[in-house]
């Protein structure tokens, strides 16, 4: 996330490798990380984005991941927050992904998991009352 000029926040989005809709950077646990590393980790990977991450939960939300076979897999999301300080050109993953800023309500549009949708909107107005959000603020600015 990023604040623009007129002080109103802004999610980073990216697409879906197979579908093309716009979710969140996310992934699986990764061996030896701390969750919040892991997400910020993913970031980078999926939207090139580096920055500050809180050290909570922002939410969470299930979806079902499908997997090649057909299969789908239950998934819990952690969500945490990550105020970008950097936008890389190139990153790992580039050329199998668009990246946007858009403001949360917009972003809560255009996401297909109702649960990601109501944390997204719940952020829209005064994110700076969310206290994760307010914990992150202070240790950055």
């Amino acid at each position: 996330m990023r604040w623009d000029a007129g002080d109103r926040v802004r999610v980073l989005m990216v697409t879906s490798r197979d579908s093309g809709r716009w979710v969140m950077p996310k992934g699986w646990t990764m061996d030896g990380e701390k969750p919040r590393d892991a997400a910020a980790i993913e970031a980078l990977e999926e939207a090139g984005a580096r920055g500050h991450i809180g050290s909570e939960e922002l939410g969470q939300y299930r979806y079902g991941k499908v997997m090649p076979d057909g299969s789908v897999v239950p998934c819990l999301v952690r969500v945490y927050p990550l105020f970008v300080d950097t936008l890389l050109r190139n990153w790992k993953e580039r050329g199998e992904r668009k990246r946007k800023w858009f403001s949360p309500k917009a972003a809560s549009k255009r996401v297909a998991e109702p649960e990601l949708a109501a944390l997204l909107l719940s952020i829209h107005d005064r994110p700076q009352k969310q206290p994760v959000i307010r914990e992150l603020l202070k240790s950055y600015r």
